[in-house]
């Protein structure tokens, strides 16, 4: 798909475009792209908009706005974006968001303040959500976030905006095209009362993200649903209700979900969930009829490991995962996990690094590649899916970040980044542990500004943070 198709709107070149030339050499900075009239910031926004909000910019969206099918929002670098009276923006059309890391996009509710520290449902303002969200129709073909912050979503959407979303739904962002594109690159999420973004349908490709105090008492990071398909890696997920990714197949949509996560680094999740113990995660969950690929995550004092649904549970909702095939000629042909890094400061923690049958069955098996070697330690005497005695791996294989202090007490209330630094230290066992063989999805287009920046391909090293200094940039 073309993105001049995309936008459907003649795409004009920002004039300023300085060059200086010394000798044989020049340096060119990168002109902006603008679509269509500028947007005014000297007044509120309300109702339809599109064309292009300009660097700098500091706009208002005081009620509900619509980027209508058919047209096109464009927000340049730099621009904040103060959302008041739990407002939502809408997108039957096309929306990108072409922040920088030096100059990123700010979008908020400006009457909250972000907090460090001790984090709970009760006590802090990220799980009540400021403004509605992003809500994006069956009509919308392309949402491109790159280097943008969505601060304080998920208020509780008022009015349905389209079929689909219903009354009271509490996400930073739904996206609901199965034929649609859907890209968030470098990205940040602060705070949500339910999972920060929920897909029911579209080619997919969630990287190096970083997602803090997902979900209140309930909620994933990343929720799939059905007709999804793509790749969420390089994504540094701390604090999550219950799962930093998860595939599930529901909404009875095609394609069948199919989802990649690899290189992903997921922190303290799965604390929040009040739902039935043992029916939920706590970091990458396959489950409903949905396939997926899981390498090279890294898993630190998370309530559950790498979980691959067997039950059929009507009260919560987890059916089993679709581990048939091989499938050839699918993205993804059969269900495959395996070289994974585990780390548990506590007995009930290490006891989940293979989840076990508390609540419902699980059909994850114990693999030899990960850390640690659970076919090993388990021995041959065990009996799949039921329960083991972790306690001699509470505290080993610390995987050595640059600034987070483990063993952590307070896993269970840090749900932010604040000043820690979760890189890898030079000597951390985690460093060339990763797998190299297998594919990410390739579904959506590769462009600057319409598309993708580049599907990264899986890293050599555990977790987001690649050594070389590539993978997550925040």
């Amino acid at each position: 798909m073309k993105h001049l198709k995309i936008t459907g709107l003649a795409i004009l070149a920002v004039i300023a475009v300085t060059s200086c030339k010394k000798s044989d050499t020049s340096t060119v900075s990168q002109a902006q792209i603008q679509v269509g009239q500028s947007v005014s910031s000297a007044t509120p926004l309300t109702g339809s908009i599109k064309g292009t909000m300009l660097t700098g910019q500091v706009y208002t969206i005081n009620g509900d706005v619509t980027v209508n099918a058919g047209d096109t929002l464009l927000i340049q670098k730099g621009v904040t974006v103060n959302v008041k009276n739990a407002a939502a923006i809408v997108v039957k059309g096309t929306l990108v968001s072409l922040g920088t890391k030096d100059a990123p996009v700010t979008i908020t509710d400006p009457s909250r303040t972000k907090t460090t520290g001790s984090s709970t449902a009760t006590s802090d303002s990220a799980y009540a959500g400021g403004w509605s969200g992003l809500y994006c129709a069956p009509t919308c073909p392309l949402l491109v976030l790159k280097w943008t912050h969505l601060d304080f979503a998920g208020a509780g959407i008022q009015t349905i905006p389209f079929t689909g979303p219903s009354v009271g739904d509490q996400y930073a962002i739904y996206f609901g095209n199965p034929n649609g594109n859907f890209i968030m690159e470098d990205s940040w999420v602060y705070g949500s009362p339910d999972d920060a973004v929920r897909f029911y349908g579209g080619h997919v490709n969630i990287m190096r993200n970083t997602m803090e105090k997902c979900g209140g008492s309930g909620g994933d990071g990343f929720n799939a649903k059905g007709g999804t398909q793509g790749n969420m890696a390089y994504n540094l997920i701390i604090g999550s209700a219950t799962n930093g990714t998860k595939s599930a197949n529901d909404g009875g949509i095609q394609p069948q979900c199919m989802i990649a996560m690899y290189n992903n680094t997921y922190i303290n999740n799965g604390f929040r969930n009040t739902g039935t113990v043992g029916a939920r995660g706590g970091s990458i969950e396959i489950e409903n009829n949905s396939r997926s690929l899981a390498y090279n995550n890294l898993i630190v004092n998370c309530a559950y490991a790498l979980r691959v649904t067997g039950g059929n549970n009507v009260t919560a909702k987890v059916y089993l995962a679709d581990t048939t095939g091989p499938h050839p000629g699918d993205p993804i042909s059969q269900t495959a996990y395996g070289y994974n890094y585990y780390y548990g400061d506590n007995v009930s923690i290490t006891n989940q690094f293979l989840p076990t049958n508390i609540a419902q069955a699980v059909v994850t098996h114990p693999t030899a590649t990960g850390i640690p070697n659970m076919v090993s330690f388990l021995g041959t005497s065990y009996t799949f899916g039921m329960q083991y005695d972790g306690a001699s791996l509470v505290g080993l294989n610390n995987p050595m970040f640059v600034n987070y202090p483990l063993p952590n007490n307070n896993y269970k209330t840090k749900a932010s980044v604040d000043g820690y630094n979760f890189h890898l230290q030079s000597g951390s066992p985690a460093i060339g542990k990763g797998f190299l063989s297998f594919s990410p999805i390739t579904n959506v287009p590769i462009d600057p500004n319409f598309g993708s920046s580049g599907i990264t391909g899986p890293g050599k090293d555990i977790g987001c943070y690649q050594a070389d200094g590539t993978g997550n940039q925040h």
